[in-house]
């Protein structure tokens, strides 16, 4: 950071507090009517981190949420779900796979692996439905009610993969009275945008709701190697959701049936934009230009349509839950990975450096069922079971070494109880248990006997034995609310939890073995606090964290051949903090955010990856004598140390209606990109800014507003490429638009 960016950002700091502090004084002492005071409360936000809806303020988890004209604003540009990192307290999120396969990180810990065949220890839950692989986590968000980010294990209601945390994704649901909406965006980059969704009863049991996405972006990145002009960078993006409602006085049933259609242009990966030595950008970059000499030009497609059936029996005293689930996803997409052309420095064979990964008929089914009380006694409990079962196909093609087929199958059964009980007015205590039972299936299928690498001797054919490993495992959590006043609690959790043991086979398609990384663990420990001060104006909650993960799993992604080869490290170690606060300084302003850090380490003296297999990057890890780098004592990839995040609302009124102003800000402080330490592959003071000004008429119930996303355009660093040379990829441009809203009720 520059001595003038350290000064511009101490001032705005001094200033933000400053400002806050003459709003903590008027609030104090401007309180002259219970009218103007009830105008100024925060509204109260449920959630249902715990299956079961409760008072945010009531859970003892760490969680934020995200909805209304925050999660709006984020969204205006028609990002994807990606655009949610950093915009919460210890969230952070990237990929290399443009707007189909995301990766998740919370407080620090995720997966690197770029494969369509990754696990994450972030779990993706849309409508209830856990999205394990990584095209289903990347279905469009529209008509969504709430987000909840669900930060720790959530290894006891969720079951595996969760050692990190959850995001929970709601949409809104059928009503019997008449709903309706209609969004219109236009903006830069041929930006053209179209939202709706019509709900109402049908009859007085049975309500509907249709809610329907339609998204573009034109093409505006040049290819200097071929002299063309707009090829790459645009998208398509179609997306629906049909939900049927059936409520009756003992027995309600939910259908909904959803589908996606994208095509667009994967991430753009930029050839030599760091120059050895330095992580920052360099003359070779320009973010509208490229020169790719490989076919395809990063072209992706996925289809995906899924459906699920949740019935929910009111019985005496308890409720009765099952929710039932089928996903199904195809599609792929072409790379140019080492970003550019044979003219610069990289592979002589420019065709090595291009690969198409397709996935093969994805199948994933789910089913849940759940008893839980429903009485207002001291205690409550809920028991239940869960069962998943996937099947997939992935197909890695590449130019020198052909076409490789291999397929994954993954079955989990488990069963769960969670408890809490009352002891005392001020005091709640919960408890849970889960056994886990886990089991993955790998084999090799076709390979390409024509392929370039057979034909010069260079490769052969490869005969791999079918994979099969199983796990099980018992976690559990135990934690305590305990209520100080009525308007402020501590909490504090201990949570286990356990990330299934996982096989990764894309090496086969390049002369390499598949790998098997197996089962992680981790131990969690937090304590925090939740207050509503100030007569309800003031939500202010934090929590400390501290965790310990044993055979952590890592994906060791680089090095010469760009491999991606699973590996356990002995532990993962993680400690920091995060706040959260929204203040309603005046009734026509408010403020909120948070901050988080995340301290991270990784703890294995004897285990070592390969660096850059180019050469060209500058090692500050020790190095062996085989020329690999030891990574004990190094932080996890892409684990932001640091993550602030702000955001104001002002309005005024105006006849029929108001004028508001919604401006938001993220500031991303040191991340590393690789296992390995270097002194190009990381970031650091990453940030961005929103801003958008609206105009809302109460009278006809139809807003209009201006909005601009990353508006001072910012280059950010947001991951690398290193097995040839120095390749980057970077965050989305600045972009502007207008949009239009109106609502019929």
């Amino acid at each position: 950071m520059t001595p003038f960016t350290k000064s511009v950002l101490a001032t705005a700091i001094h200033a933000s507090l400053f400002t806050a502090a003459i709003g903590l004084s008027s609030v104090a002492n401007a309180q002259e009517s219970d009218k103007a005071q009830a105008s100024q409360e925060l509204e109260t936000i449920t959630v249902t981190a715990q299956k079961r809806t409760q008072s945010i303020q009531e859970v003892p988890i760490s969680i934020a949420t995200l909805s209304g004209e925050k999660f709006d604003s984020i969204f205006s540009s028609g990002d994807d779900i990606t655009a949610l990192a950093i915009k919460v307290p210890g969230l952070y999120a990237e990929t290399s796979n443009g707007r189909a396969a995301p990766r998740f990180y919370i407080r620090g810990l995720g997966n690197t692996d770029f494969d369509l065949a990754s696990s994450q220890p972030v779990s993706i839950v849309m409508d209830e439905v856990v999205m394990e692989n990584v095209i289903l986590k990347s279905f469009p968000l529209f008509d969504v009610q709430q987000v909840e980010v669900i930060r720790g294990p959530q290894g006891t209601l969720f079951g595996r993969n969760t050692t990190a945390g959850i995001i929970k994704f709601d949409s809104v649901k059928p009503t019997q009275d008449f709903d309706a909406y209609a969004k219109t965006t236009v903006g830069t980059m041929g930006m053209f945008h179209v939202e709706g969704a019509v709900a109402g009863g049908l009859t007085d049991e049975l309500s509907a709701r249709v809610s329907l996405l339609s998204q573009h972006r034109s093409n505006w990145i040049d290819n200097s190697f071929t002299a063309e002009n707009d090829v790459m960078g645009g998208y398509d993006e179609r997306a629906g959701r049909l939900q049927f409602l059936y409520e009756a006085n003992d027995f309600n049933a939910l259908l909904n049936v959803h589908s996606r259609n994208y095509d667009g242009t994967s991430s753009m990966f930029r050839k030599n934009i760091l120059t050895p030595g330095s992580n920052n950008l360099n003359e070779n970059y320009d973010r509208d230009t490229v020169a790719y000499d490989a076919p395809g030009y990063n072209r992706q497609n996925y289809d995906a349509w899924g459906a699920s059936l949740k019935f929910d029996f009111m019985l005496d005293g308890m409720t009765f839950t099952s929710i039932s689930a089928l996903e199904r996803a195809d599609g792929g997409g072409i790379g140019d990975i080492d970003g550019g052309n044979p003219s610069e420095a990289g592979p002589a064979n420019p065709d090595s450096a291009v690969t198409t990964d397709q996935l093969k008929d994805l199948k994933q089914i789910t089913q849940e069922i759940r008893l839980a009380s429903d009485t207002d006694g001291p205690l409550g409990w809920q028991v239940g079971a869960f069962y998943f079962d996937s099947t997939f196909g992935v197909s890695s093609i590449d130019g020198f070494f052909g076409t490789t087929d291999v397929f994954h199958g993954n079955t989990s059964w488990s069963v769960f109880g969670q408890s809490s009980y009352k002891l005392t007015d001020q005091l709640d205590v919960t408890a849970g248990v889960r056994y886990t039972d886990d089991e993955k299936t790998f084999y090799v299928g076709d390979q390409n006997v024509d392929s370039f690498a057979l034909l010069i001797g260079f490769a052969q054919i490869q005969d791999y034995a079918p994979i099969k490993v199983s796990d099980d495992n018992i976690s559990w959590e135990l934690s305590a609310n305990y209520r100080l006043t009525n308007k402020t609690s501590l909490f504090a959790r201990v949570a286990d939890g356990f990330r299934a043991q996982s096989i990764q086979g894309r090496d086969v398609a390049f002369e390499a073995p598949p790998s098997v990384a197996k089962s992680e663990t981790i131990m969690s420990y937090e304590f925090g606090a939740k207050s509503d001060l100030l007569d309800n104006t003031l939500r202010l909650n934090g929590a400390v964290f501290y965790y310990v993960i044993d055979d952590i799993q890592l994906s060791a992604v680089g090095g010469e051949t760009q491999g991606n080869q699973l590996i356990n490290a002995d532990k993962g170690v993680g400690y920091g903090f995060e706040v959260d606060f929204d203040y309603r300084m005046l009734a026509n302003l408010s403020v909120g955010g948070g901050f988080s850090y995340n301290h991270t380490e990784l703890k294995d003296k004897n285990l070592t990856v390969q660096p850059c297999g180019s050469g060209m990057c500058t090692v500050l890890d020790p190095v062996n004598g085989d020329g690999l780098a030891l990574i004990n004592g190094n932080p996890f990839p892409q684990a932001p140390e640091t993550i602030l995040t702000l955001n104001a609302r002002y309005d005024f009124p105006v006849e029929g209606g108001e004028v508001y102003i919604y401006g938001d800000y993220q500031l991303q402080g040191k991340t590393n990109l690789f296992l390995y330490e270097s002194a190009e592959f990381k970031s650091n003071n990453n940030h961005e800014a929103g801003l958008r000004v609206a105009y809302i008429n109460y009278n006809s119930n139809y807003e209009v507003g201006v909005f601009g996303r990353n508006i001072t355009d910012q280059d950010n660093l947001k991951g690398a490429i290193d097995f040839s040379n120095l390749t980057g990829f970077v965050n989305e441009p600045r972009s502007f638009g207008v949009d239009f809203k109106i609502s019929f009720y």
